[in-house]
């Protein structure tokens, strides 16, 4: 695989359609865990990609997500330290669990390239030696270009119940000296903890880490055979453009599609699926007591991030956004405070929280959807109020961005200027409007928002109308290309 013929087949794939439930209150629905920062100055998802680059070109990488998400990723990835701008997004039109999704991308990829093969990657792990990884990859696309389904298996460090495992079979005779490949004898679900034990002992079982690496054309014919209904609805998507994946219509035609996942659908009854070990220095992020793993603890094994007093406290997380957190005398707790949102609660029930998203999302409570802050590749806004026909935000623009030139059909805007400069369009007018002046935004009329100066633009915008979401924008020209 070191010829540039063969890197240039190379595709990444990465599935980033999940909420992020266990990570909330950090994570929100349209910002999850793979949007979140708490592990470097750059999300999970940016690493993703950046992991893959030296052998992955960016236009050769492709997300996978649905509509309103990916438009959050894109956010994130176009405004990082080095912008991500021109990897593909791929419209989920429904979720129905990782079978389908990666059909879907491999029925795009392999249309552009017959020969591809695919990094099928989730968006939200950690890797701590790059460079072991690199390598892996490299020996298993080269087992894929021999037609096998390949996955990376993770030597295990612990009885861990929560995983999934994966018992090597017989080695291939294609296996490299650095990394020693197998024919996978079977997959087997979570197990209790004394099997854990014995799997750990063994030496023989390895835990599922979810990456997998085929040939697009390789995991079609598979999909053909073993799951023919998939098969059938992804030939229907060969009649729809890439802007139609998003439609009523290619939603219509996906929900028909079994929602399974790549493990149980393929390659538990494939008998062509090789496992190669690795040691990685991993981490899947599942969930809050992820960030005692990787941040630096005190002498009394807390991790203490942000605005934080504590006393006394032993092996417990606590993490401030903004106002202050004073905590005394805990043991063994979470405490995760955001700006809208707290939570407490024992670390042994860390994966317990999406328990509160799901009655948040019972009780339509805009805290499991949003943040109050969201990010914007113009800057940012924050939500001060809201109540029956009215919104209150204070909206930041970095120097030299602008808005997009656009109109709302339910509401009009009322703008006070509280730092900086803004060049207003408004209709056919262009104007300034300074510190402590404001103007109006009447209905159904064409406007756009601009920092010319050198300094952030900061203005306090009331909304007031019949309809006040976000998705009443209707947008005619954009610096970003949003739509």
């Amino acid at each position: 695989m070191s010829d540039s013929k063969n890197l240039k087949n190379l595709y990444g794939v990465i599935l980033a359609g999940g909420s992020g439930t266990r990570f909330w209150p950090l994570s929100r629905e349209m910002s999850p865990k793979q949007l979140l920062k708490v592990f470097g100055t750059e999300s999970l998802i940016w690493h993703t990609i950046k992991r893959i680059l030296p052998l992955v070109p960016q236009e050769q990488v492709y997300i996978v997500s649905n509509s309103k998400l990916a438009v959050e990723i894109r956010t994130n990835l176009i405004t990082g330290k080095e912008p991500f701008d021109k990897v593909g997004y791929l419209v989920e039109p429904e979720a129905r669990n990782t079978a389908p999704a990666i059909g879907l991308a491999a029925l795009h990829i392999e249309s552009i390239n017959p020969d591809a093969v695919m990094f099928v990657l989730p968006s939200d792990h950690i890797i701590g030696n790059p460079e072991d990884f690199l390598s892996s990859l490299k020996h298993a696309a080269s087992l894929a270009q021999a037609g096998y389904l390949v996955t990376l298996g993770l030597k295990p460090t612990r009885p861990e119940t929560g995983f999934g495992y994966i018992k090597v079979g017989d080695p291939l005779a294609e296996h490299s000296t650095a990394h020693p490949a197998y024919i996978v004898d079977r997959f087997v679900e979570k197990p209790d903890k004394e099997t854990a034990e014995q799997y750990l002992q063994s030496g023989e079982y390895f835990w599922n880490s979810g990456m997998f690496i085929f040939k697009a054309k390789t995991i079609l014919d598979e999909i053909k055979r073993l799951m023919p209904g998939l098969h059938n609805t992804l030939l229907r998507f060969k009649e729809l453009s890439l802007d139609e994946w998003g439609s009523e219509k290619a939603k219509d035609i996906f929900c028909e599609a079994e929602s399974t996942s790549i493990d149980y659908g393929i390659l538990e009854k494939s008998s062509n699926v090789a496992v190669i070990p690795v040691d990685l220095d991993w981490s899947d992020v599942g969930s809050l007591t992820a960030i005692g793993d990787f941040l630096e603890k005190d002498g009394a094994g807390n991790v203490i991030v942000g605005n934080v007093i504590d006393a006394e406290s032993k092996n417990s997380i606590i993490y401030g956004e903004d106002r202050l957190v004073a905590t005394l005398g805990l043991e063994d707790m979470i405490v995760i405070d955001t700006h809208d949102a707290t939570l407490v609660c024992p670390r042994n029930r860390a994966q317990d929280v999406r328990k509160i998203v799901d009655v948040l999302k019972a009780k339509n409570a805009e805290e499991y959807l949003v943040h109050r802050t969201m990010h914007r590749p113009w800057g940012c806004y924050t939500l001060l109020e809201r109540g029956p026909g009215f919104k209150i935000k204070i909206i930041e623009v970095k120097p030299g961005a602008r808005l997009s030139l656009q109109m709302h059909h339910h509401r009009s805007e009322h703008w006070v200027v509280i730092s900086g400069t803004a060049r207003v369009t408004r209709g056919e007018e262009v104007f300034n409007v300074h510190v402590n002046e404001s103007t109006f935004i009447p209905p159904s009329t064409m406007h756009r928002l601009e920092n010319p100066g050198m300094i952030p633009l900061k203005i306090i915008e009331v909304q007031n109308g019949e309809y006040l979401e976000e998705d009443d924008i209707v947008r005619t020209e954009d610096d970003y290309a949003r739509r």
